[in-house]
């Protein structure tokens, strides 16, 4: 018995689903690379001592480093919070203190990726942060709260400290809820025993 060979409507329905999945396998393979070219434009930055675009194009830059030791999480942190920004990593609000600095250094994350983590943090929880001029700023976790996004706000001093915040709650189906997450850290006295002598490689 001859075997019929697939009419027009099936290569259609073949060929779209093989661009579907090769499409598919697309994000996460940009992804990925833009986490490279963010970590070699960190590097530069640090040699530089100023941001590097992490592509000719790009309209971000790295302004600082990420860490939480206890959940294995590093990342750079990005200039701004447009959705350029956060599409590829956790971005500083423009408004807030700088790391270290006297008043709130904040910093905000899609819930569903780079931030996604937040809900593990515990109080007590360490939290590290690199800034721009190769100094290490060390947070301890304070506390977890939701707030209404109207009403978020923060200290702008005295002391120092450090808000993640993300959308809430975490499996939320549809994007811009009303609701953050919001992780409130403060400057652990031991930062200034503990700068690194040289930056570290980004992994």
């Amino acid at each position: 018995m001859r075997r019929r060979r697939p009419g027009r409507a099936g290569l259609l329905l073949l060929t779209g689903g093989l661009i579907f999945c090769l499409a598919g396998a697309w994000i996460p393979v940009k992804a990925e690379l833009a986490q490279i070219l963010l970590a070699l434009a960190w590097r530069e930055s640090l040699d530089l001592g100023r941001p590097v675009r992490p592509w000719p194009w790009a309209d971000i830059r790295p302004v600082a480093r990420l860490r939480v030791p206890r959940l294995g999480r590093d990342m750079i942190v990005l200039s701004g919070q447009s959705g350029a920004a956060l599409a590829f990593g956790p971005g500083m609000h423009e408004q807030g203190a700088g790391p270290g600095g006297q008043g709130t250094c904040i910093l905000a994350g899609h819930r569903d990726t780079s931030f996604r983590f937040l809900r593990r943090l515990r109080r007590g929880d360490l939290v590290l942060l690199d800034d721009g001029r190769g100094r290490r700023w060390r947070y301890r976790v304070e506390s977890t709260t939701v707030r209404r996004a109207e009403d978020l706000w923060f200290s702008r001093g005295p002391g120092a400290g450090l808000a993640l915040v993300t959308c809430y709650p975490f499996d939320a189906l549809r994007p811009g809820t009303r609701h953050r997450f919001v992780v409130l850290c403060r400057l652990d006295p031991a930062t200034f025993r503990h700068r690194p002598a040289r930056p570290e490689r980004v992994r």
